[in-house]
């Protein structure tokens, strides 16, 4: 089993740079990350050289433990250049034939109804089950388009919908999937690494994150982790060049770690330092533990100033959480962002149709001590607000 690289000379870097981080990304990704991966990405790479294909066969097999612990022989991983919704386009456009597949799309936000999108672009036969805003996704409704549609080969599901913050129920909706025999996609976006589960014990075929979120890498590539057995029947099914998932995936087992077209090479670097600092955090059940703590702690102090979740409790994730503006009129989203700006902290507007609303990460580089913080500056500005 290959070890991960070490940063070698680039501890030894000393720079007089003025502060890397004046703000804390409140963000679902791109997040908040430590010195020591900013750090990594000082040296240059060539994207033929053994050293750097190594590193990315160590990447490869690293995630594959992380996703797949009770089987990872069963699994394979391809990272794919771009933003994360190029890895979902790819493994959308990869995953289903070009003749006699159907996608089932379990839709309630932004992520879900892009999914949809995608499928409608590249021509891919699909049915939407919609659930809403600010529901979660239910499996018995999954279960009853399953029996009514027997066409149906292929389910796609967002995990972690950062639209507002819900956590969808994984293990039920696989469970659906896999009585049905269907093959399951899995968009985990904002979930893996930072949420425990098993994708070979919930049977998830294509598994779908990125570099930049609770592995807390920074932008610049996608992942996947594919079934070997499901994606070696995948040839010939791409409707793209740049993003055939099963070329791509090919090239790296046949030529050891080589991209087919160049590769991000200092986020790639950047991107195994935030494997180490995981692992040394104490693994995925440590980062959730954290993930938690700064979730509820946000709930807690938000709420004595006086905001209310859009969600239950039974709904939300420890990624990102949804709140509603105050019911007086005088209160101004912008004005509330560049305060909190000043302080040091950088949050979302919402994307929710149905309520005003605006969103704070709780995942990154960041710690219960910087949630007080924050909750210091926001209870400091209401305050403020509400003065005569």
């Amino acid at each position: 089993m290959m070890k991960p690289l070490s940063p070698g000379p680039l501890s030894d870097v000393k720079t007089n740079m003025p502060n890397m981080n004046p703000y804390l990304l409140l963000t679902p990704g791109p997040l908040s990350t430590t010195a020591t991966v900013k750090e990594a990405m000082l040296r240059d790479w060539c994207t033929w050289d053994s050293e750097y294909n190594q590193l990315i066969q160590s990447i490869r097999e690293r995630l594959v433990r992380l996703a797949a612990p009770s089987n990872p022989a069963e699994y394979t991983a391809v990272l794919m250049q771009g933003s994360g919704t190029f890895s979902v386009e790819a493994a959308l456009g990869t995953a289903l034939p070009c003749n006699g597949g159907k996608l089932a799309v379990l839709t309630n936000g932004a992520y879900g109804d892009r999914i949809a999108q995608i499928a409608d672009i590249l021509g891919i036969s699909s049915t939407i089950i919609p659930f809403g805003e600010v529901a979660s996704v239910q499996p018995e409704k999954l279960d009853l388009a399953l029996e009514a549609d027997p066409m149906i080969t292929h389910v796609a599901v967002v995990h972690s919908e950062t639209t507002t913050g819900i956590l969808n129920p994984l293990a039920a909706i696989a469970e659906v999937v896999r009585r049905h025999e269907k093959t399951f996609i899995v968009d985990a976006m904002s979930s893996f690494g930072g949420i425990p589960f098993d994708i070979a014990e919930l049977g998830i075929d294509f598994l779908v994150s990125s570099s930049n979120k609770c592995i807390q890498g920074v932008p610049g590539f996608g992942f996947v982790l594919a079934r070997r057995q499901v994606i070696e029947s995948c040839r010939g099914n791409a409707r793209s060049l740049s993003l055939d998932l099963y070329d791509q995936w090919n090239t790296m087992e046949r030529m050891q770690g080589k991209w087919r077209y160049t590769s991000p090479t200092h986020v790639v670097r950047a991107f195994d330092q935030a494997l180490i600092e995981l692992e040394l955090e104490g693994g995925i059940e440590a980062r959730h533990t954290r993930y938690t703590d700064n979730q509820r702690k946000l709930v807690e102090g938000m709420e004595a100033a006086g905001f209310t979740p859009l969600l239950p409790r039974e709904l939300q994730s420890p990624i990102i959480t949804s709140f509603r503006y105050p019911e007086d009129e005088s209160f101004s989203f912008q004005s509330f962002y560049e305060a909190l700006k000043q302080e040091g902290f950088v949050i979302y507007p919402g994307k929710v149709s149905s309520a005003d609303t605006f969103r704070i990460g709780s995942i990154g580089e960041i710690y219960p001590d910087d949630i007080r913080r924050l909750i210091k500056a926001v209870t400091q500005y209401e305050a403020k607000r509400s003065e005569p």
